[in-house]
């Protein structure tokens, strides 16, 4: 290139640039005369504008991204069968469910759940009095604690019994479910509910107990009962401390519980449902309850997991906010950070940092849930499945942000009125 072409291509890359710095600085004065206009951006603004807000548009920048499709923690759930459990043909004698957080280790996923083998389906919670030893009153009546493993967390193979019923009286003889996982300093730790009565009998009042063991095949060696104090009489955990989960945060073990308030025994329509937390320096006690429990007045089971240098959480079937996944970066004081769709129930994500203390989590893309009603009418059971998602800082996939996910018509027309009075005069009325 000679010197006289050198200056023209100079020249030319200048008088480009100019142009582009006089659109950049037209684009900013014009955004900046919106402003002052009050008029919100038609570019979506990564801060929020300095103009007078709806409350809509102020809640817009609370959230992690204004824009839905950016957020880490928004995700649409897709859901997979599992291979390898048998469920008697759906007579309703064998049920799975609440399952365990997979753990992997040497090659293989671990994953623990509640099991129930009986001769006959459960009777139901309202007819626990004619329940007996071998007549379930509820779906985790006369249960136990079962193990499975994977190589692809899809196809599982059963391998026996981890936590059985202990003899009468010792606590959980009725029934012991409902488990999670803890890995300690070398060691595996099962925390799970324990029954000493058919549930619905005067409610489903169970403390926790805890098991460890030195692998994750057993044996386990039993370590205590109600590890997690109940609340004093008339407190909103007194006498049911129930879904245990551990995980380690700042060097130690925080325990979200759930306890339902506001019923039993003599009233269970009006229910509310609250997550505490409990904090030990041992998986063996003792722990000490957080003064703001509830942490959390909306969801069901829980669902709790590092997150960045803090803890998220999925709040699903109960409360006001219920369907939104929230953060905390105390643990204690969530916020919502998204509202989410066709959430996984009792859902138990694979968190390869769950139990490492560390201050940058990074979420997870897939975990075990359960559906309750796999069974029908008096053949009620539940079966364990598989769910896929994008909530890790380390995975992108697009299909997972979409907002319109449209299911087909019979989906819908599956909620019917049924036994709704379907005289809209008549209906709901509280005269």
């Amino acid at each position: 290139m000679n010197y006289k072409t050198f200056i023209i291509l100079l020249l030319a890359i200048i008088s480009v640039s100019c142009v582009n710095n006089k659109k950049n600085t037209e684009e900013v004065v014009q955004e900046t005369k919106e402003n002052k206009e009050g008029v919100f951006p038609f570019k979506m603004p990564t801060e929020k504008p300095n103009i007078p807000l709806s409350a809509a548009s102020e809640r817009m920048f609370d959230y992690l991204t204004p824009r839905v499709q950016d957020n880490e923690l928004f995700s649409q759930f897709k859901y997979t069968r599992l291979k390898g459990f048998d469920y008697s043909n759906g007579d309703g004698t064998v049920s799975r469910r609440d399952p365990s957080r997979p753990i992997h280790v040497n090659g293989k996923y671990y994953v623990w759940y509640t099991k129930r083998h009986t001769k006959v389906p459960p009777i139901g919670w309202n007819r626990a009095a004619e329940a007996t030893d071998e007549i379930p009153s509820t779906d985790w009546d006369l249960a136990e604690v079962w193990y499975a493993t994977s190589k692809d967390g899809i196809t599982w193979e059963e391998q026996g019994v981890a936590i059985s019923r202990p003899e009468k009286p010792k606590s959980g003889w009725r029934s012991v479910v409902t488990p999670d996982i803890l890995v300690w300093k070398g060691k595996y730790y099962l925390y799970y509910q324990a029954f000493d009565e058919p549930s619905g009998l005067r409610g489903d009042l169970c403390p926790v107990s805890i098991s460890y063991a030195d692998s994750p095949d057993g044996p386990w060696t039993h370590g205590g009962d109600k590890v997690i104090p109940f609340g004093k009489e008339n407190e909103w955990d007194h006498k049911a401390t129930h879904d245990p989960q551990p995980i380690v945060h700042n060097g130690k073990i925080y325990v979200y519980y759930k306890a339902a308030y506001n019923k039993w025994p003599d009233n269970r329509k009006n229910y509310a449902v609250g997550h505490g937390l409990a904090i030990a320096d041992d998986p063996l006690g003792p722990y000490k309850k957080h003064p703001l429990n509830p942490v959390m007045q909306s969801g069901h089971e829980t669902t709790y997991w590092p997150y960045k240098g803090g803890i998220a959480t999925l709040a699903i079937k109960d409360g006001n906010e219920r369907e939104t996944i929230q953060y905390a970066e105390d643990g204690v004081n969530f916020k919502i950070a998204s509202s989410v769709s066709l959430t996984p129930t009792a859902a138990a994500p694979f968190v390869a940092d769950a139990f490492t203390d560390t201050k940058n989590g990074r979420g997870f893309t897939w975990g075990l849930s359960h559906f309750i009603n796999a069974g029908v009418s008096k053949k009620a059971y539940s079966i364990i499945a598989r769910f896929d998602c994008d909530l890790s800082l380390d995975y992108d996939e697009p299909a997972f942000k979409n907002t319109g996910v449209w299911h087909n018509p019979d989906v819908y027309f599956a909620q019917g009125m049924g036994s709704i009075n379907k005289h809209p005069e008549g209906r709901g009325s509280k005269k």
